[in-house]
């Protein structure tokens, strides 16, 4: 079970990281054209207007779609920004409760977030909301990656939270390596 949620996580990540690269491509495509056109102005007196549609819209939806997946794979590897310096002050024991009540209403949260996220889904497909860009795009599309997103991050917290309770530690929280397993 642990591998299989490694592989979750990481494949989270690996999804995040491939949205981050669309983005550089679909920008550095604009940013091409933009200066193709320029080119043909200045050549032919008359730019063409060579244009990726909607693709501002399009590379927002990208951006959320890399930071909702990435959330799951930068929590276990320890990168969430974290003030430890209070835990760094607390006895072992302390720690551990802290530890344990951050990690529960971190899960709450996450999950009542996930459940919601979820909803909306359902209420963009049940009303077909579409984007107000130029290219139309049914909305359930982009916050369905956010509601996957959210959803292995949710797994995540439920899964610290466990380990946190069955070990006493998880390498997630581990304060003295940076949190990287």
């Amino acid at each position: 079970m642990r591998k299989a949620l490694d592989r979750l996580y990481d494949l989270s990540g690996a999804l995040a990281a491939a949205f981050l690269v669309a983005i550089f491509v679909i920008v550095l495509l604009q940013v091409g054209a933009n200066l193709l056109d320029f080119l043909i102005a200045k050549t032919t007196g008359t730019p063409i207007g060579l244009v990726i549609p909607s693709y501002a819209e399009i590379a927002g939806f990208f951006l959320a779609a890399a930071s909702f997946l990435a959330l799951a794979h930068t929590f276990r590897h320890g990168a969430h920004i974290r003030v430890s310096l209070i835990l760094q002050a607390m006895s072992d024991g302390k720690r551990r409760v802290a530890n344990l009540l951050s990690c529960a209403a971190g899960a709450a949260m996450a999950s009542y977030f996930t459940y919601y996220t979820w909803n909306l889904v359902i209420e963009s497909i049940a009303f077909g909301d579409l984007s107000p860009g130029i290219i139309a795009v049914p909305l359930w599309i982009p916050q369905t990656t956010m509601a996957v997103g959210a959803t292995v991050f949710s797994i995540a917290m439920l899964d610290t939270l466990v380990r946190l309770f069955i070990d006493g530690d998880d390498p997630a929280c581990d304060i003295h390596s940076g949190g990287s397993e």
